[in-house]
Order: structure tokens, then C-alpha cells, then sequence
């Protein structure tokens, strides 16, 4: 049974690409046994329903394509037009989607199709076009030989699964090999005890094919898996304002197998954020809070780095902002999965199996698809905004805020430019006096006791002291954050 390609658009101004998707699928000696598409424009004028009868089409559909051009279309009464409708559908009912956008000068298009190209650029990889020869050749004919992978109808090996021609196991950390086996069989009761034969252990995580090293093995194992795969390394980055500004503060490129990989980015992000060093409770060491909590740092460094693209030359960047830390990973989600729907209770997707269930016996993840669940818990224990999933281009990345004042936050308090900035100047040090915002924002006395009291009614700053001696300090002092200014009174510096 062929499956249905339902084509999205706004029909008049899309008319002949419509046509030539159609025709190309349908005319393909091998997309034709495999796919039919449906167009509205090729139903009778008797059987054209009302346009929701039509988002049956899209649930009953394999593939939802979307193409995007300068028109919006027409609008229900909500201001909502089909197209929107039929791409959100898609979303909800974990449709695979494809998204095509015509020409490059966005500043032609519709208000609201700009609104709609952003929605759709934050949840999957869109590719742009000129020409309808090279719609179909070059994105339509890839976007599809990719689907006929996933599903399984067409084999190929997978990346993980080839092999390093000229490899031998001299190009194994044996070391590292005996730390895995004993890590995994004392925390998941893996049957290999640690001297077993580092062939005979790779056999038996199928990290062989035909007794050659696959890229597996070497991500994992290898002794200096970037001589032969470059982009495996994790490149991190501190600033200590809230953009990339040069010169870099910080920067590290970490070398190494994934294990070391995600050890040393993790490190390096712990070590710039701020951190709080409990009461000896319970015994004799103290306890330490960081202000985001270590297990959720580690669980997106994990995530990026085992399920990343490793096809792509782009390598996973951390980066470390005054209000954020950002994670960038080559890639882009399974196609049944959206970022809303991460939030979500989901199955665990792996891109690459092999990885995850040596990271898994290693007692670095779980197998449930719980670690993103687990990262909202504890962000919201630590007070701590939801994170951010968005796609942008070929990277997905995940954003861990700091702090509660994230831009959305500020823009809903209805902060000026003005306020904003003394935000800014908190990031670095914990006080603000009146003089200093006037010298700060270039404004009057006058102007700066209102932004201030403002600020205070907002519950965003506190009045301390009197007279010479008054200054304003923010009401939630983890916004004070370590190494990108100076620490607030009950956290310490992380160098």
C-alpha cells in the first residue's frame, strides 16, 4: 500500500510547484511504488469539503510537506489560515514533516507567513529553494530517500555501524575498555567482567563488523578518536555578557572519547557558574548547590553528544553566557518528536544505539527517555525557568537559563531599555546606587528614581540603606552569578 504525501500550501501562489511534486513523485520509478500525494486542487468540485474535513488528510498521511512562500492565504476567524492549521496538525499527530521555503528576501513575505516560516524554522531543519528544478533534485529527492531509510524500506549502514578500514585494536584505549566493563557490571550487572579480551568485550557491544573497529568503537574506546573523526570534539566557550562578544574570555576545545567528552564540558560549565556551599548537616563533608543544578548540565551535554549528527562537520559548542548556557548539537530531533513534545512523557528515539546503550551500561543515562522530564524537574526544584528547545537550521540547541529574568520574562514585565540594561549590570555585581544607573543609562536623577521604584513595585529590586549609602540589590539574588561578576553574599565564586 502506497503511503500519502499530503502537499501543504497556499494553493494559487504555489500552483505549479504543486503540479511538479506530483508529477515527480508519481512519474519516479522508485518514489512511485512507494508514495501517492494528495492535492486538494485534484479532487472533483463535488467532493471539496470544508477545510477541516481536510486535516483527516493530513492524520491519515505518512509525510506532511510543506511548502512556504510569500502569501499567507486566507484566515478563519481566528486569523488563522489553512496552512498554519494543516502544518500544526501534522505537529500534533507526530506526522514525519517536511518544510521547503521559496526564495531567500524574507522582507517580501506576508507579516504573518514570516511568523508561521520562524514557528516552523524553531521545530525542524527547513530547506530554502529557487528554482523548481532544484525543489525536486536537490531537497524533495534527499528529504525523501531519507524517509525510505528511517522507515527501514530502503538499508543502508548506519554511520555507527561502519567501519575504519586499516584500524586495528592498537587504536583501543584498553584502560578505558577495563574502567567500562567494571563500571557496568557493578551499577547494571553486565555480564563481562573487567579482564575479559578487549576484542571479545567490542564484540559483544557490536562494536565489530567483520572484526574491524566500527566509528563506534572508536568514539568510545578509541585512543585519539579526533585523528580520525575531527567533529567528535566539544568546543566550549565563556563570555561574561549575555552575547558573543570578542575577545573570548574562555575557550577550550576538549578532545577525547565521548566519556571524556562529557566529563570535561561538564566540568568546564560547573566551574563557571555560581556556587553555594551548604551547612554540615549530616556529616562531615558540605553540601553544593550550583545555580543550576550539575545533573542537569551533564544530562544536556549527554543528550547533545550521543545523539548528535555525526555526518555533519560541526562540532557540539557549550557555550556560557552571563544569563544562559547554551548547548548546540549537529542535528535535529526524530521526526516524531517536537520540542513542545519533549516536555512531554515520550519514548526514548536514539540517533545512534550503539552510543546510548554504552552510556547507558555505563550508568550515564537511562533508557525510559525520561532525561529531558528529569531536566524540567530539576530546574523548576532549583527555581529556575523551563529550558528552551529550538532548531535552528541544521543545530538544535538547548538553552538552561541562570537566572528567572530570561528575555521573554522581561519583555511580559514591560521593561524599558533603560531597566533592562541595570539587569544586565546585576549579572555582574550585586549593587546599583541612583548615581550609577544615571551614569549607567545616561538619564536625570529624576528619571532614574522612577525606573528604579519601578523596578521595586515589579519586585524585581530591593531599597537598602539610606542617605549616601542607598543602593538597590535584586530581590532574588541568584541572578548574581559567579565568574561573570561578583558573587552574591551566599554564593561563592566558581573559577
Amino acid at each position: 500500500m502506497k503511503q500519502q504525501i499530503f502537499l501543504s500550501s497556499v494553493q494559487k501562489e504555489l500552483a505549479t510547484e504543486r503540479r511538479a511534486i506530483r508529477d515527480f513523485i508519481r512519474g519516479d520509478a522508485l518514489f512511485g511504488q512507494y508514495f501517492d500525494v494528495f492535492l486538494f486542487e485534484d479532487l472533483p468540485a463535488a467532493d471539496r469539503r470544508a477545510d477541516e474535513t481536510y486535516l483527516d488528510e493530513v492524520s491519515a498521511s505518512a509525510i506532511y510537506l510543506g511548502l512556504f512562500a510569500n502569501d499567507y492565504g486566507s484566515t478563519d476567524d481566528k486569523g488563522i489560515s489553512p496552512t498554519e492549521h494543516e502544518f500544526d496538525h501534522a505537529t500534533d499527530d507526530s506526522i514525519y514533516r517536511l518544510a521547503f521555503i521559496k526564495g531567500s528576501d524574507d522582507s517580501r513575505r506576508a507579516p504573518a507567513m514570516k511568523k508561521l516560516i520562524d514557528k516552523v524554522s524553531h521545530q525542524l531543519r527547513r530547506r530554502r529553494f529557487e528554482s523548481t528544478e532544484e525543489l525536486l533534485r536537490d531537497r524533495i529527492y534527499p528529504s525523501l530517500i531519507e524517509f525510505l531509510r528511517w522507515k527501514g524500506i530502503l538499508r543502508s549502514v548506519a554511520f555507527e555501524r561502519e567501519p575504519i578500514p586499516d584500524l586495528d585494536l592498537s587504536a583501543v584505549d584498553e584502560k578505558k575498555v577495563r574502567w567500562f566493563l567494571k563500571r557496568a557490571r557493578e551499577g547494571r550487572g553486565y555480564p563481562l567482567a573487567a579482564d575479559t579480551p578487549v576484542s571479545e568485550a567490542l564484540a559483544h557491544l557490536d562494536l565489530l563488523s567483520d572484526d574491524q573497529l566500527t566509528q563506534s568503537a572508536v568514539l568510545l574506546f578509541g585512543k585519539k578518536p579526533q585523528s580520525w573523526l575531527p567533529a567528535s570534539e566539544v568546543k566550549c566557550l565563556h563570555f561574561h555578557g549575555t552575547e558573543p562578544v570578542k575577545p573570548i574570555p574562555d575557550y577550550q576545545v576538549f578532545k577525547g572519547n565521548l566519556f571524556e567528552l562529557i566529563d570535561q564540558a561538564a566540568d568546564f560549565v560547573m566551574a563557571k557558574l555560581a556556587r553555594q556551599v551548604g551547612v554540615r548537616d549530616t556529616g562531615p563533608a558540605n553540601t553544593v548547590a550550583y545555580e543550576i543544578p550539575k545533573a542537569a548540565v551533564a544530562e544536556i551535554i549527554i543528550n547533545a553528544l550521543a545523539h548528535r549528527d555525526y555526518l555533519s562537520d560541526a562540532s557540539v559548542q557549550v557555550y556560557v553566557f552571563a544569563d544562559r548556557v547554551a548547548v548546540w548539537n549537529p542535528g535535529e530531533l526524530p521526526p516524531t518528536l517536537t520540542p513542545a513534545k519533549l516536555k512531554k512523557a515520550h519514548s526514548s528515539v536514539p540517533r545512534n544505539k550503539r552510543l546510548c546503550e554504552a552510556l547507558f551500561l555505563a550508568n550515564y543515562i537511562d533508557k525510559a527517555g525520561t532525561g529531558v522530564l528529569d531536566v524540567l524537574d530539576q530546574c523548576k526544584s532549583a527555581g529556575l525557568p523551563e529550558p528552551d528547545f529550538t532548531q535552528d537550521g541544521d543545530q538544535f540547541i538547548v538553552t538552561l537559563w541562570r537566572d528567572t529574568f530570561t528575555p521573554a520574562r522581561l519583555d511580559q514585565l514591560g521593561l524599558n531599555e533603560r531597566q533592562k540594561a541595570a539587569i544586565a549590570h546585576f549579572r555582574r555585581k550585586p549593587e546599583l546606587t541612583n548615581a550609577e544607573y544615571q551614569s549607567l543609562v545616561g538619564v536625570s536623577r529624576a528619571t532614574a528614581k522612577r525606573d528604579l521604584d519601578e523596578m521595586i513595585k515589579l519586585g524585581i529590586l530591593v531599597l537598602a540603606g539610606a542617605g549616601r549609602s542607598a543602593h538597590y540589590r535584586l530581590a532574588d539574588k541568584r541572578l548574581i552569578n559567579g565568574p561573570n561578576g561578583s558573587p552574591g553574599e551566599a554564593a561563592e565564586n566558581g573559577s
